[in-house]
């Protein structure tokens, strides 16, 4: 990573080291001698205090779920000079009247009681839109957003995320999720941006210059500091299950999940946050190879390095590599934590202290961290303006904003099966519309919408549209039956408890209408709640839509869910599939425009969808991942039985592939590979297409990925015509993570693929 010269002649020679690793992300040299001449100033414990985060729970009362109490605010910042606060579960979507009022109230004691008046950073899961403030605006979730292949659109959501964010006088986002969405039992897979390398660094290069602006210029108070989590290989836990162990080789740990976050780093990011669970058996927030050694020294990250909930106890509590709490901090501030999201006690603050005094964590370590935090903070302007003000942000909730959360809604829709043509539906029709996710704006939103589970949805957004009602709104009232069938019992905390309805009522209903919409899927719910036993559809569901089938008019389903469930029963009887899904509060409008033909489908799939509980693959596999059956030889059903491919999505109009060349074919050295296709719309509608580049290394020292996606574009192409999409490749595009942990590219033939077409090229060095 390059590293910019700044002329530091005048500084003491304590000074240097720090200045030269502040230039990389452009910090004026004023700023740095204000941070070092506050750093000076300060005593061990307010030192301390800077690096503990304590939930706001901690901080209100108890009778009044808004209003805080100062005595315990004041015992939080004055007596443990706590430098951060953020939401948590417990919390609700309040007004920005109503986080005016609680920012505001903290930042006055933090910089008019405190000795140093160093204010605090409050921070927030805004992942989706701000997603804890009443009237703000909501897009899909994470996975929806990469099955729009669409960079404009999720820089676009980004930036609209952080004015809101703002507007609720937030300057630090805990977004974007860039761990890897490689294995669809794990309940998080619906925050990231899916299976693949590249598409996720794209996208995640994105969200951050969307959040923190073209310059990374977070003191703008339309911009938010971003957070980008969870470092590291926190997607592909061994069990499936959220925070528990994975077992990654370090190859495939800097092949696969690695690279979104230096590319995000890269990108200017202000901070991380620390992966929950172990890898190969050593919990990461302890792990001082990949929070220091990798992830500072060699990524040369400059920002502050935050734990997840409660994650330093868990080294002694679950984890046990920790004999003591105490211990715990230990090994978690000299491995690299900068900030503890304690979040409940003021312990944190004592043990560390006692640390340092006893020599156990060096002063070193303790002013590298609150350098990081104190740099930030001014970074965000916080000593200047440390709370901004709803009244200055106009467009908050805005119609035009909402506008972009439905395009990137109705773009995010994904096509997967249209027997016969069957969609779009004409509006003369009658339909019934059946199933769990029919009639709830909940499953639309998902997890982290105005609170933690997201089981308040409905409370907030009684003036959006779900599936049903947008239904109805499209082709009347009169014209569409409903029949739950199957509902989700909102009377439990756990996500997947159903209730099933009559199915004899669903299939009386079938006969007096033209057509079936089955919204199935899963209900809203994140994290450890969201873990599940197996990772086919629920048994009622399965029947709700077996029933509809054996009606026998044609059924289209959609699935609204957070993670590809196995329909592997049912979905060769159904004429039509669309996969939505957590589409936002816009999902319900945008879903009936694309059954009834307003919007042409452009989503193309993020993931592979798995057509067994036990296939569970991805794109990228090895050869000996798909071995068919040989001739006097048993099936032993290890081919590659999947559902649906990533990249996959069908339109209501036709594209033709022609016309692939490559500049050359013979590539060496450093030269640039041009790579051209052309591409024709030769259906009868306008449409969106994202052209795909795969290159394939057919032979290397360490077994190659079948294929793997190097460069992709959306592009509008109206009926009859072409368009030709040009991309280019060098040899570090093709590179591999070798046996010695060094990313190489080897002499050797490779072959390129766009939309079905193929060339083969040589590379040598």
């Amino acid at each position: 990573m390059k590293k910019q010269m700044i002329n530091i002649g005048f500084f003491a020679i304590l000074l240097f080291t720090t200045v030269s690793a502040f230039s990389q992300s452009g910090v004026k040299v004023e700023r740095i001698k204000e941070v070092e001449s506050l750093l000076e100033k300060m005593t061990l414990e307010e030192k301390v205090g800077q690096m503990a985060q304590i939930t706001l729970d901690k901080f209100r009362e108890s009778a009044d779920p808004v209003k805080l109490d100062e005595e315990k605010l004041r015992e939080g910042l004055v007596k443990y000079k706590i430098g951060s606060i953020l939401n948590t579960m417990k919390n609700r979507a309040r007004t920005p009247e109503e986080w005016h009022y609680i920012i505001s109230t903290i930042q006055e004691v933090a910089t008019e009681e405190t000795r140093l008046g160093i204010p605090v950073v409050y921070g927030i899961d805004a992942i989706h839109g701000t997603t804890y403030t009443a009237g703000a605006t909501l897009f899909p979730q994470q996975i929806g957003m990469a099955a729009t292949w669409n960079r404009e659109l999720v820089r676009n959501g980004a930036e609209i995320s952080a004015y809101e964010t703002r507007a609720s006088s937030i300057p630090w986002n805990f977004s974007p999720v860039l761990d890897m969405g490689r294995d669809p039992r794990w309940p998080r897979i619906w925050e990231t941006f899916g299976e693949d390398v590249y598409l996720t660094s794209e996208m995640g290069m994105q969200m951050v210059k969307g959040y923190e602006g073209k310059d990374n210029d977070v003191d703008d108070p339309t911009h938010v500091a971003s957070c980008l989590k969870h470092f590291l290989g926190y997607g592909v836990p061994f069990s499936g299950k959220d925070r528990t162990p994975a077992w990654i080789p370090e190859m495939e740990l800097r092949e696969r999940h690695l690279p979104s976050f230096e590319a995000a780093i890269d990108a200017g990011a202000h901070s991380i946050m620390v992966n929950s669970g172990l890898i190969n058996g050593i919990p990461t927030h302890a792990d001082h190879y990949l929070l220091t050694e990798v992830l500072k020294g060699e990524l040369g990250f400059q920002g502050v390095v935050v734990t997840d909930w409660a994650d330093i106890g868990n080294l002694h509590g679950r984890d046990h590599v920790a004999r003591t709490q105490k211990e715990a901090v230990k090994l978690a501030v000299n491995a690299g934590i900068d900030m503890s999201m304690i979040p409940y006690t003021f312990e944190f603050c004592d043990r560390l202290v006692e640390l340092v005094n006893e020599g156990e964590v060096p002063m070193s370590r303790i002013n590298d961290a609150v350098r990081r935090i104190l740099n930030m903070k001014y970074k965000l302007g916080l000593f200047d303006t440390p709370v901004t003000d709803y009244k200055d942000y106009p467009k908050f909730g805005s119609d035009e904003f909402e506008q972009v959360a439905y395009n990137s809604a109705k773009e995010s829709i994904t096509l997967l099966k249209n027997k016969d043509k069957v969609l779009p539906l004409s509006k003369e029709v009658k339909v019934l519309v059946t199933g769990p996710n029919a009639n709830t704006m909940r499953p639309l939103n998902g997890g982290w919408s105005y609170s933690w589970q997201g089981e308040l949805v409905d409370e907030f957004t009684e003036e959006y549209s779900t599936i049903l009602e947008a239904i109805q709104s499209k082709i009347g009232k009169e014209n569409v039956t409903y029949v739950p069938g199957v509902e989700y019992d909102l009377s439990t905390k756990k996500y997947n408890v159903e209730i099933p309805g009559d199915l004899e009522q669903v299939t009386a209903a079938a006969a007096d209408v033209d057509y079936i919409i089955l919204a199935i899927g899963e209900n809203s719910y994140t994290e450890k709640p969201g873990d599940l036993h197996s990772l086919r559809l629920s048994e009622n569901q399965i029947e709700l839509a077996k029933t509809a089938i054996a009606t026998g008019k044609p059924v289209i389903a959609v699935l609204n869910e957070g993670r590809p469930r196995v329909i592997g029963e049912f979905v060769s009887d159904l004429d039509g599939l669309l996969q939505a899904y957590l589409p936002g509060n816009m999902g319900g409008l945008a879903v009936a425009d694309v059954l009834f033909g307003d919007v042409n489908p452009s989503g193309k799939l993020p993931y592979t969808y798995p057509m067994h509980v036990n296939t569970l693959m991805t794109y990228d596999y090895k050869p000996s991942e798909h071995q068919k059956k040989m001739a006097g030889m048993y099936d032993y059903e290890s081919d590659f039985a999947i559902q649906f491919p990533f990249g996959y999505g069908l339109s209501y109009t036709e594209f033709e592939y022609s016309d692939l060349q490559l500049s050359t074919n013979n590539l060496s050295g450093d030269e640039t590979l041009k790579i051209s296709v052309k591409v024709t719309n030769s259906g009868d509608r306008k449409g969106k297409e994202v052209v795909q580049l795969y290159t394939s290394d057919l032979y290397a020292s360490i077994t190659p990925d079948v294929k793997r996606l190097r460069r992709f574009e959306k592009i509008e192409i109206e009926p009859g015509e072409s368009q030709t999409v040009s991309f280019e490749l060098t040899a570090k595009d093709l590179a591999f993570v070798n046996r010695k942990l060094n990313k190489v590219t080897e002499p050797g033939e490779f072959e390129v693929t766009v939309g079905g077409l193929k060339e083969k090229f040589e590379y040598t060095k």
